[in-house]
């Protein structure tokens, strides 16, 4: 029974550390990894964006300048 005990009790204690290691990176993911995506995901965005525009205003060109039949 006492092997049970101290094997409980490790796993008790390694179950807690592991908490304590997971709060760690959450703490280190909102603090440091999100606020990085968010400021190069719009400026990502943005320039995707002015890609596209530049895409439209070529293709309006192209149009103006073929023909109809």
């Amino acid at each position: 029974m006492a092997d049970f005990s101290q094997t409980k009790r490790k796993l008790d204690e390694a179950a807690s550390k592991i908490e304590q290691e997971i709060k760690g990176v959450i703490k280190n993911l909102n603090e440091n990894v999100v606020p990085k995506v968010r400021t190069e995901g719009t400026q990502a965005l943005r320039s995707v964006a002015d890609q596209l525009r530049k895409l439209a205003d070529r293709m309006d060109d192209t149009k103006r300048q073929t023909p109809e039949k």
